[in-house]
């Protein structure tokens, strides 16, 4: 009968499954609900911002129609009680100017009941001038009323530019309509006021009346939207249900941008602006930001998963080997007696339980000799530490396996590398830890091959020098950590000059013994254990020198430059000198100053080589260093 602790046992890996995807679910949602938030969040630092413009936009409206207001309430005043003699009139156009003292005002103007100017602070003639057609005039000839209109804007007759107007009804002493007086401001005062704001590449700050007409807005050099009607966008058309002030988002009916806005309508007068701000605008940074944290979380899942996935896969792997070593328990000696690797079995005292035969051609010692001795000895004290912790942390159940490789010692031929799979080992009856189970396999041969593999991967078999591949690898390295300590890096590509020449008259067996000949060169330069010498391709040798300046690396290419003259190794067809000779491109960079990558220093280097050998070869240049053209015969 099953037990409820092996029943629990048994379901561990898919326990474990459900874990890690319980956490990689968890990741994700946590991920997705921040970057929701941090969405809100910007845009509602957004709306803080373009409510706070709106406020100071209707501020600086109200400021300015209120100046209007008071200049017309003045005017008007006097008029009324001076009446609109000759007398008056020409006292009047000399008052105008001085009523003009601030630059939100454009221009002053007096009509009489038909609409014939009478006076103004504009300096044309316009005894012919008649303004009865405009909608202002019309009105208050129309209405009693006495307060400010605040028209649509128009184009101005005396100066053409687009103008809102403001405009107050003149009585005679019976009430009867008598003549308007006028002020205007230009729309341009307004954009230019709009503009020292910043609302972003596609934000708008607009000054519209109530019944939805475009007063003025920002960006809008042409003026082409002034004077539009918007009374049919949805904000004006659900109007009286709106409050006074709000957040409002929207498509902007007149370039079509998605925009988050603040409307403000003002207290005293029929006016409202509305500052908006691009949605995408606002969320650009936020979108950047969050391509890159969705990014790192999903390659953490993704890491989370996979490590769940191998965590899963070598539970039920420890599982079926637990089950397998409790059902085949009777055959355990049977079948380690036959392997030729060495099983061992380590009780809780560290002493040796049993040995099988395979240990006698293993190690050289017998399983006799091993009965009883420590499970630990022979093995180097460089991977002692490390196999005790391991054997300790498996007979403590932190561990149910484990498997390493490290040194053993054998009797006669010294040591040899081996891997251990160790398991645990439980009592059948409690179930607890009894001790460790090892198979110890030689990987001598293997360890060797590895390393060497490893050399060849990295090795020029000619030259013995690194590989395109090997330097290719340290110059990303050596790049990294110069951009990250602040050093300079410097490179020396080397070419030999006219070597298919060199092959051809002496032969390919002449030519390898000249490129070994220029590695044993490159090799006794590179001097510091940083520095690499590689064979870059074909003649062409590479020379890495971290942590040096232009000075230091060129003296290092002089060096080999004179070092292959000093061999002397002849090539008649290599004038003048007929020797060896090689062609030396420079580059000395810092990574840290630089946002491309170690390509550049490699073209910059490359470049060098290039001039070198087109400026006569057999010498050394320095990228970015001036050479002179040679002429080229006719």
């Amino acid at each position: 009968m099953v037990t409820s602790r092996e029943f629990g046992k048994t379901r561990l890996p898919l326990w474990a499954a459900g874990f890690v995807v319980l956490i990689c679910v968890a990741i994700l949602g946590l991920s997705a609900w921040r970057e929701w938030e941090t969405r809100d969040a910007e845009l509602r630092n957004a709306e803080t911002d373009v409510a706070n413009l709106a406020h100071s936009l209707i501020q600086h409206a109200d400021d300015t129609f209120e100046l209007a207001d008071t200049i017309l309430v003045g005017l008007v005043h006097r008029l009324e009680l001076d009446g609109m003699g000759p007398d008056t009139i020409e006292k009047l156009q000399t008052y105008l100017p001085t009523r003009k003292s601030s630059d939100r005002i454009r221009g002053i103007f007096v009509y009489d009941e038909t609409g014939r100017w009478l006076a103004t602070t504009e300096q044309i003639d316009f005894s012919r001038l008649n303004n009865s057609d405009r909608e202002y005039f019309q009105q208050h000839r129309a209405s009693p009323d006495k307060g400010t209109l605040i028209g649509r804007p128009i184009k101005s007759r005396a100066g053409g530019q687009w103008i809102i107007t403001a405009s107050r009804r003149i009585d005679r002493p019976d009430g009867s309509f008598a003549g308007v007086a006028l002020l205007t401001i230009d729309v341009a005062y307004f954009v230019k006021f709009y503009e020292r704001f910043d609302v972003g590449p596609n934000g708008s700050a607009s000054l519209l009346n109530n019944d939805g007409i475009m007063l003025a807005r920002s960006r809008d050099e042409s003026s082409v939207f002034v004077g539009r009607d918007l009374s049919n966008a949805p904000l004006f058309r659900e109007w009286k249900k709106r409050p006074a002030a709000a957040v409002y988002y929207f498509k902007s009916p007149l370039d079509s941008v998605q925009r988050l806005s603040y409307y403000q309508r003002s207290s005293r007068y029929p006016l409202m602006v509305l500052a908006s701000k691009s949605q995408d605008d606002v969320l650009t940074p936020w979108r950047r930001a969050a391509v890159t944290r969705v990014t790192f979380v999903l390659g953490l899942v993704l890491l989370i998963a996979v490590i769940g996935y191998y965590l899963v896969r070598q539970l039920s792997q420890r599982q079926r080997m637990a089950q397998a070593l409790v059902a085949n328990e009777a055959h355990f000696r049977l079948l380690a007696e036959q392997s030729s690797d060495m099983v061992t079995r380590i009780g809780l005292d560290n002493r040796l339980l049993y040995v099988s035969p395979s240990c006698q051609r293993m190690i050289g010692w017998s399983p006799d000799e091993l009965l009883g001795t420590s499970a630990v000895a022979g093995i180097h004290e460089e991977d002692m530490e490390r196999v005790e912790q391991a054997i300790t942390a498996l007979k403590n159940g932190e561990a149910e396996e484990a498997r390493f490789v490290y040194r053993q010692r054998h009797r006669e031929k010294g040591d040899l590398w081996v891997e251990a799979a160790l398991h645990v080992t439980r009592a059948p009856d409690s179930g607890e830890i009894d001790g460790v189970v090892a198979v110890v396999r030689d990987m001598t041969e293997q360890k060797d091959l590895q390393d060497k593999l490893a050399a060849l991967a990295t090795t020029d078999g000619l030259t013995g020098l690194a590989n395109r591949r090997a330097f290719d690898e340290r110059l990303a390295e050596e790049w990294a950590r110069a951009r990250r300590d602040g050093t300079q890096l410097s490179l020396l590509l080397i070419d030999v000059d006219q070597f298919k020449k060199f092959n051809d008259h002496y032969g390919h067996l002449a030519g390898d013994g000249c490129l070994r000949a220029l590695s044993r060169i490159l090799s006794a330069h590179a001097r510091r254990p940083g520095d690499l010498a590689a064979r870059y391709g074909g003649e062409e040798f590479a020379l890495l020198l971290p942590n040096t300046d232009q000075e230091g690396c060129a003296e290092v290419g002089e060096g080999i430059r004179q070092a292959l003259h000093d061999l002397a190794i002849l090539h008649a067809q290599n004038p003048p000198s007929r020797l060896v000779t090689a062609s030396i491109g420079a580059a000395t960079s810092f990574p840290s100053q630089i946002a491309t990558d170690c390509s550049a220093l490699v073209a910059a280097a490359d470049r060098a080589l290039y001039a070198a050998k087109d400026n006569g070869r057999d010498r050394l240049v320095m990228s970015g260093q001036v050479v002179p053209w040679p002429a080229k015969s006719a």
